[in-house]
């Protein structure tokens, strides 16, 4: 008897380890398709140029150095105060006087401050990333908030940006070539890269990196860092597409990238994080977000039919994870 009530189950599962990393990418072809058919627009030049430029750019950048940190067995709940903090550089920078490149170079340090501040947290005072970059964000959030007069934007002087989100490239745009790189350096080091597999070891098992040599809290150190200039990256972009530093916009980003990294670890079959899942699992919400406020959903609806899906697609996941 218990031969037969096992068989249905494997052969389940068995189908599931075929279907799963099919799963994601046939999602996205089908809420593109559906959503062509019935949000009115939705494929113009316009709406398309905005769901790009305007959010899978940004999410994407955000998302792809939360990829390192879930890939390192932790989570980095301040990508928001290393955008703001690029952010805030580079405004401030420019209305200086500085020019675009120190103000660039500015902004990945600031950015990457935040990132320095999580590696000293957690290499030198030995706390968790949870509660380092939980820290960092509160942190982070204050001094935003002391340095702009309790959350007032500051803008950029008129004349002194060139519009880097509108420059194009062979027809394509900047931002999109930016997003390439990013996703290639940070993609091949996590697939192929020694400290890719060092982030995964200790991402996988801490104690037997440990134990062969490995010294978990640099590494984690390292990560933390690159996922801070990241996010410097996608600071840099913000102030350039809104003219602005705005306190504490990044947080927004936070919550969105999480969801992305962990839909992207379906296309894996070891469930590990990679970054085409991650660009894959932004698309895959940037779309959603896009195609239910074209057709006339509720702000509140679209957050529980994204989640909800979200949620199916992780279910499927950890169902399989969890399967003998």
């Amino acid at each position: 008897m218990s031969g037969l009530t096992l068989n249905p189950r494997a052969r389940a599962v068995a189908l599931l380890e075929r279907l799963l990393p099919a799963i994601l990418p046939l999602l996205v072809l089908g809420i593109v398709l559906f959503f062509s058919l019935s949000a009115p627009g939705f494929l113009s030049v316009g709406n398309l140029s905005s769901l790009v430029l305007n959010n899978f750019v940004l999410l994407a950048v955000v998302a792809i150095g939360m990829t390192w940190a879930v890939a390192a067995g932790g989570i980095d709940l301040s990508v928001g105060t290393a955008l703001d903090f690029a952010s805030l550089g580079f405004v401030v920078s420019l209305n200086a006087g500085l020019g675009l490149g120190l103000a660039i170079l500015v902004a990945l340090a600031a950015g990457a401050g935040a990132g320095l501040f999580n590696a000293l947290l957690i290499a030198g005072l030995r706390i968790t990333p949870f509660l380092a970059t939980l820290g960092t964000l509160f942190i982070g959030t204050s001094v935003q908030q002391l340095l702009s007069d309790g959350g007032q934007p500051i803008y950029i002087a008129k004349d002194v940006l060139p519009g880097i989100s509108s420059l194009l490239l062979l027809g394509i745009p900047l931002p999109l070539y930016l997003v390439a790189v990013l996703a290639g350096g940070y993609g091949l080091v996590l697939a192929r890269g020694r400290l890719g597999r060092e982030i995964q070891a200790v991402g996988a098992q801490p104690q037997l990196a440990y134990y062969s040599g490995l010294s978990p809290r640099r590494i984690l150190a390292r990560v933390f860092v690159g996922s801070a200039l990241a996010c410097a990256v996608a600071g840099i972009l913000l102030s350039s597409t809104v003219n602005a530093y705005v306190p504490m916009s990044g947080n927004a980003f936070l919550i969105n990238a999480i969801g992305a990294v962990f839909m992207g670890t379906t296309l894996s079959r070891q469930g590990r994080p990679n970054v085409l899942g991650t660009l894959l699992g932004v698309l895959f919400i940037n779309v959603i977000a896009n195609g239910l406020l074209l057709i006339g959903w509720n702000f509140y609806w679209q957050q529980v039919a994204t989640g909800s899906l979200i949620f199916l697609v992780l279910a499927a996941s950890f169902y399989r994870r969890r399967s003998p």
